[in-house]
Order: C-alpha cells, then sequence, then structure tokens
C-alpha cells in the first residue's frame, strides 16, 4: 500500500537501523516488559520491538497507517502480542490498557508535541519506568542541559528521572527528510521520589516558572512575585546561593531546596 506522510501530523519516518537498535538497546527490554510506541508510522521500530518484548502497545493517530501495521502485523496482532490503540496519545489512558506491572516508552515522537508528551508521562499518575525517544537534536540537548544552562524544560524533566543524551540522528536517515538532525534520549528511574505530593509538584513548578518569567532579570529579583525578598535573602544566604546569579546557571538539585526552604 502506498503512503504520503503527512506534514499535519509530523510524520518523519526512521530508517536507520544503528538507531533503531540504539533505542531498543537503550530501553534494556525485556520478554516480559511492555512497550507503548507512539506514533508507530510503518512499523520500523514496532518490528524491532516485537522481536524482544512480548507485548506491544502501538498507539496510531493516522487511520491511513493503522491499516498498514494491521496488514504487516497479523499473527502478533491475532496473539496479542501487539495491541494497535487508534487515536491521540495525549488522550491514553496507561492504566485502561497495562492491568499489572510497569511500562516503557521507547517512540520515535512527532515532534511539535514533544513537551506535552513529557508533561503527560512524567506528571501522570501511572508513569513509565523508562522513556527512549527521537527527539529534535536542539530539544535534546536542552533537555540534558548538555551546555550547562538549565530551562523550564530541563527541569520538568529531572523532577521525574534521570535525561542522558544517546546520540545524534542526521535528518538524511528520515524519510521525509525533517529540516533539522535529531537525536535519541534517555530518561531512567522516572518515580515521584522528587516531588511526593500534589502539592510539592505544583509548589515546583510554580517556583521554576517565575524564576524564569524574565531571562534578563537575576534569580532573587524574579523569585520576589512569590515570597518577601527577606525570605528569599534568608534562603540564599541559608544555601549559600549568589545573590546576582540567574535561574539557568542553578543546578536541579538546589532548585529542590529553594522549594522547601521559599
Amino acid at each position: 500500500m502506498e503512503y504520503r506522510a503527512k506534514k499535519s501530523l509530523g510524520q518523519n519516518f526512521l530508517k536507520s537501523l544503528p538507531a533503531l537498535n540504539m533505542m531498543c538497546e537503550q530501553g534494556d527490554i525485556k520478554s516480559f516488559d511492555t512497550i507503548v510506541e507512539i506514533g508507530p508510522g510503518k512499523g520500523a521500530l514496532t518490528q524491532k520491538l516485537l522481536e524482544k518484548s512480548n507485548r506491544v502497545i502501538a498507539i496510531e493517530k493516522d487511520r491511513d497507517l493503522v491499516d498498514i501495521l494491521k496488514e504487516k502485523f497479523p499473527e502478533e496482532i491475532k496473539n496479542k502480542k501487539l495491541e494497535i490503540v487508534e487515536g491521540d496519545c495525549l488522550d491514553f489512558k496507561p492504566e485502561d490498557h497495562i492491568k499489572t506491572g510497569t511500562y516503557k516508552i521507547i517512540a520515535n515522537i512527532p515532534y511539535n508535541i514533544t513537551g506535552a508528551i513529557l508533561k503527560k508521562f512524567l506528571s501522570g499518575d501511572m508513569k513509565p519506568e523508562r522513556m527512549i525517544l527521537l527527539v529534535q537534536k536542539e530539544v535534546a540537548q536542552r533537555i540534558v542541559a548538555s551546555d550547562k544552562k538549565e530551562s523550564i524544560l530541563s527541569l520538568s524533566v529531572k523532577a521525574y528521572g534521570t535525561p542522558k543524551y544517546v546520540m545524534k540522528v542526521a535528518k538524511r536517515f528520515f524519510s521525509p527528510s525533517p529540516k533539522v538532525d535529531s537525536a535519541i534520549i534517555a530518561i531512567t528511574g522516572i518515580s515521584n521520589n522528587n516531588l511526593n505530593t500534589k502539592e510539592e509538584e505544583n509548589r515546583f513548578f510554580e517556583v521554576i516558572k517565575a524564576a524564569f518569567a524574565h531571562k534578563r532579570k537575576v534569580l532573587r529579583k524574579n523569585l520576589e512575585e512569590l515570597s518577601s525578598i527577606e525570605k528569599i535573602d534568608s534562603v540564599f544566604d541559608e544555601l549559600n546561593i549568589d545573590t546576582k546569579i540567574r535561574a539557568e546557571d542553578l543546578p536541579f538539585f538546589v532548585w529542590m531546596k529553594i522549594c522547601k526552604y521559599l
């Protein structure tokens, strides 16, 4: 069946065998693992996942691709090794499909909803134990703060797990070829350990949003939106933070302390 990628759905199909293998390797897939794949496309990664896991749930929004996948994997669907969920991944409820144990997400995701996907699965009630994602290279670098500059995005990910930049995947390894290079990232150790309650979670995001609200201002000035300058100064003093520091220059573990003290 002839198929043309739909730009509106952010479709860029991966055709690099080393990249596909690396995603599976980083997923540390065991036969009993439940793997959730977002946007399986024509099933190149799906095929690799099915070689390693006995249960793959593929979420596909495009009806034409659902038909291609059904045609490609009839046996796997019949023996319930592969479940195809037709719909938007942002509407997917893990608890409706995974009744026992945890799950892993391994996917070449639509880049225009990277932030929304991270937020949904990392802050959801039923979190994956790890996420192996193919994203835009620039976004991957921001998530791991490769330049040692934190952002709301990098801190939002680090609040739930440990992100790692795995490898670059050049744009020529996609069909159609996107305008920019991509990269594989791994987020492991996903848990609620840093943010135990909804209250702590809400407070953390309130603090970092205020802290990054005005990039030209120093952190101390931005935090005045949340607390008195006397309180902020006492926290800075207690934690030995330079009053001239900007939000992007503060490492994640210090943010957790600031949220506790403020």
